[in-house]
């Protein structure tokens, strides 16, 4: 199993990867009490500065040779919870949202289980598929419009969150034999 290395929890990458948590409970109380538009845009901001760090944490890490095993873990943790968070602000507008917040759960409950099933036996996925990238993408892309478009109708919204919920089905359903695979 790999091990964490003490000098590498300060990289410039995991820095920012340690700011986008960081900037969770802030985007999400800018959201919910938000009342008029600015109040909208600054959460919007707030959200865009995180994709932004998160953008740019893998590339400074790859360019500075700031790869680490904390990184490795700590970049999609920070996007579930970004993700999470979203979709948690944003079922308070469109109840439908549940429904993918409920999927989301199970498909990241697979992947959290099978990931520590198969890390015992000291194997690991050799990085995100590109179908998982497709996923995260599409729903980052998707969350980030709900929350931007905040006088989106409910139809609208509810078509894109179906949208979203048809490619998260689409993922696991394809992850499932990279992991039978494994065995």
């Amino acid at each position: 199993m790999k091990r964490f290395n003490k000098r590498d929890i300060f990289t410039i990458p995991n820095i920012m990867g340690y700011i986008r948590i960081l900037l969770i409970p802030v985007f999400c109380w800018l959201y919910i009490n938000a009342e008029t538009e600015r109040d909208y845009l600054w959460a919007t901001g707030v959200v865009l500065f995180s994709s932004f760090t998160d953008l740019f944490d893998g590339m400074i890490a790859r360019k500075f040779h700031q790869v680490t095993e904390l990184g490795k873990v700590l970049d999609p943790v920070a996007d579930k919870l970004t993700h999470a968070a979203l979709a948690v602000c944003l079922a308070t507008r469109y109840p439908l949202m549940w429904a993918l917040l409920a999927l989301m759960a199970i498909k990241e409950g697979y992947m959290a289980f099978m990931g520590l099933h198969f890390l015992k036996q000291d194997k690991m996925l050799d990085g995100a598929m590109w179908f998982g990238k497709v996923c995260t993408a599409t729903l980052f892309a998707g969350l980030f419009c709900l929350f931007f478009f905040y006088k989106m109708s409910t139809l609208t919204a509810n078509i894109l969150i179906v949208v979203m919920m048809v490619i998260m089905v689409f993922t696991l359903c394809m992850y499932i034999p990279v992991f039978r695979k494994m065995k």
